[in-house]
């Protein structure tokens, strides 16, 4: 691969340092696609609708937020048609990123027009924390041949408003075409499974899907929850980048390794930059936002946040040589709790253009430095922009910006009561506060014990019940599967004869041994 040849890793190294990088992604690297960049939903819902519309064979769909909007009702106008011809389109949406969004009749309109719809994860009473993990992945994949992965999901906030004077969100997504998008499949079909039959996946390839159709080499990071592979990913390449290391995300929480990496590259020369939403519309969330900065402001990273609604985008691009769009953010819940896809590519002309995009996106945003004696956060440009050019934020802009904002918070309190990172003088506010709830709660137990007694109780009752309802649906499970489907017990060994010399017995176990384990030191 291209960066790591550029880290001055060459010869036998070169091989060993690809291998540990495939391994670490969890996915191989796959040669001869094509790969196009699709920015915003100006050119993304276009394309996709387009691919839709061209769909011979099948048409897999798959994403957070499907809202019932005009932008919604398009796309299943356009799955409806297709399905109604006789493909098979199989559409995945997410429990909790739908809440709200679409109601059953939009599903049912689907279900009767012959798409087969699945969702992901709903809440089960019996798995009270199984609903945190979250399929946040924005695929579409048509006929084997062609593939969509983004981070757009479908509804008006990403299209804007003009009339209302509300801007569209900021996003990138990519089209492939070559081996790859069997890859796209594979990553669907994982996802389809988990909520029922699996998915016939050579059903859904072309013939000419292992067909090169162009020349980047790519590997597609299809994570799942505590795979952790993109987080590793991201680390090596903070470790690998020689010159720049140029960052997009809509919501950044690193964690303290990943925040170390980042300073350590920093120290070493490289031009690490990190772009994110503009502060947010909620006073409060500011300190948080200003506390994730400062540790990257001091190791001379520049932090750069977004003038207009919303930057959503989530990608990276390294030296030049290296680039990574999907549906990943950077933090933990990305990396550890849910079902992401993320296409990293590794192409000098596709990892040029990313570049020469970026700084387009500087264009549009403030960069925030440190100033004065006191080393205070402050804005480069104090001015905020005029409405009219930055648009209004919207609902959903304003909630994105909270969800962002209490993850860091989470990330605050943590490192109060856990020590592993350095707090800085504007989080005293937000630890002040935090430490207020649990007094709160202490006295709110000695003056009525009763109001926390009974939520107690409550959730006492729900975890044994949902416990037992476990074991009694496994002991259904075992009774129902026969005999012969049965995993066997493991197979016992026999007693070592008596009468057989011990310095044989050592013989025979060093011929029977493994190369590899006869030569271990």
């Amino acid at each position: 691969m291209a960066i790591v040849k550029a880290a001055g890793i060459s010869g036998p190294q070169r091989g060993l340092a690809e291998q540990i990088f495939s391994r670490a992604a969890g996915a191989p690297l796959v040669v001869g696609n094509d790969v196009r960049i699709l920015r915003d939903a100006r050119e993304n819902y276009p394309a996709w609708l387009d691919a839709i519309h061209q769909a011979r064979r099948s048409i897999l769909f798959e994403n957070y937020i499907i809202e019932d909007d005009p932008v919604g009702r398009s796309f299943a106008d356009a799955l409806e048609a297709r399905a109604r011809d006789g493909v098979r389109v199989c559409v995945l949406y997410d429990w909790l990123g739908c809440q709200g969004t679409a109601s059953s009749r939009f599903w049912r309109r689907l279900r009767e027009a012959g798409v087969e719809v699945r969702c992901f994860n709903p809440f089960q009473f019996d798995r009270p924390l199984a609903w945190l993990g979250r399929n946040h992945r924005k695929t579409l994949t048509v006929d084997g041949e062609v593939g969509f992965v983004s981070g757009l999901c479908v509804s008006h906030k990403w299209v804007g408003d003009p009339e209302k004077q509300v801007a569209p969100w900021r996003d990138t997504g990519l089209v492939i075409r070559g081996p790859a998008v069997a890859d796209l499949v594979r990553a669907f079909a994982q996802g389809w499974a988990t909520v029922g039959t699996p998915l016939d996946e050579e059903a859904c390839l072309s013939a000419r899907a292992p067909e090169p159709m162009g020349d980047v080499a790519l590997r597609v990071v299809a994570g799942v929850p505590w795979s952790a592979g993109l987080f590793r990913v991201d680390q090596l390449i903070a470790s690998l980048a020689r010159k720049r290391l140029w960052l997009t995300d809509a919501y950044f929480v690193g964690t303290a390794a990943y925040v170390q990496a980042l300073r350590a590259a920093s120290h070493d020369g490289v031009d690490v930059r990190l772009l994110v939403p503009g502060s947010s519309d909620i006073p409060v969330l500011r300190p948080l936002t200003q506390a994730g900065y400062r540790p990257l402001l001091e190791a001379g990273i520049r932090v750069y946040e977004w003038n207009g609604t919303m930057l959503h985008a989530k990608t990276a691009v390294a030296d030049g040589l290296w680039a990574r769009v999907g549906s990943s953010n950077l933090n933990p819940a990305s990396w550890l709790g849910n079902s992401e896809i993320d296409v990293a590519v590794e192409d000098v002309s596709f990892a040029q253009r990313m570049e020469a995009m970026y700084l387009e996106d500087l264009e549009h945003a403030t960069q925030v430095v440190l100033s004065g004696r006191d080393r205070r956060l402050m804005r480069a440009n104090p001015h905020p922009l005029p409405r009219s050019q930055r648009g209004a934020p919207g609902r959903r802009g304003s909630m994105s910006r909270a969800a962002a904002g209490a993850m860091r918070l989470g990330n605050t309190v943590g490192a109060a009561v856990a020590n592993h990172r350095e707090l800085g003088r504007t989080e005293s506010k937000v630890v002040f506060g935090a430490g207020v709830v649990p007094l709160a709660f202490a006295g709110l137990a000695l003056w009525c014990p009763q109001v926390v007694a009974v939520p107690a109780a409550a959730l006492s009752v729900w975890a044994g019940i949902s416990l037992w309802s476990r074991a009694l649906r496994l002991r259904r499970q075992e009774a129902a599967t026969p005999e012969a489907q049965r995993p066997l017990p493991e197979a016992e060994v026999p007693p070592r004869p008596a009468d057989v010399p011990p310095a044989l017995v050592a013989e025979a176990e060093a011929r029977s041994a493994p190369e590899a384990e006869r030569h271990q030191p």
